[in-house]
């Protein structure tokens, strides 16, 4: 069974698309069945180019990845739901649409991240902070896979993920 995970930013052009890209990453280096998306509530219609440098840099494929909006996921053709986890402030406090998820509604849970975008210091701190911001990501990536997802129940999910939040 694949655990579906939707990884929420407003705009959908950096945290979140820096979330998808390291789970689906790491996911795949270790053997996980996993499987992350992003989206946002607002997106912009295009991948921050500081986000697709950073990720490159790591070696991570990004082929296919598209800013887009939560709508997508709330289709009946999409995918059902296990995780949705919001990784800037203002999609966190935003209300949410009802997200179909394999045995109900997908445990939710907020991992915030300062906008890489709004750094100080020109094109090379945004170009560092883009790079931290994928590095803390993909430590939180890191961490959830290591959870015995399958195993879990709602309620030790939502502790494990809340944990995490807390790292």
């Amino acid at each position: 069974m694949t655990i579906n995970v939707l990884i929420l930013c407003t705009h959908n052009s950096a945290r979140s698309v820096l979330g998808e890209a390291m789970l689906n990453h790491w996911a795949k280096r270790l053997g996980k069945n996993v499987r992350a998306f992003s989206a946002g509530s607002a997106p912009s219609g295009r991948i921050n180019p500081l986000a697709l440098e950073a990720l490159h840099g790591a070696g991570v494929d990004t082929t296919g990845y598209r800013s887009k909006s939560w709508d997508e996921f709330t289709a009946p053709t999409a995918p059902l739901l296990d995780i949705v986890i919001t990784v800037c402030d203002s999609a966190a406090a935003e209300s949410c649409p009802v997200f179909l998820g394999g045995a109900g509604q997908p445990v939710k849970a907020h991992w915030g991240y300062p906008d890489p975008s709004d750094a100080e210091g020109g094109d090379d701190g945004r170009r560092r902070a883009f790079e931290l911001t994928r590095q803390a990501i993909g430590y939180r990536m890191l961490q959830l896979l290591q959870l015995p997802l399958a195993l879990m129940d709602r309620a030790d999910l939502q502790r494990a993920l809340g944990e995490i939040a807390r790292s």
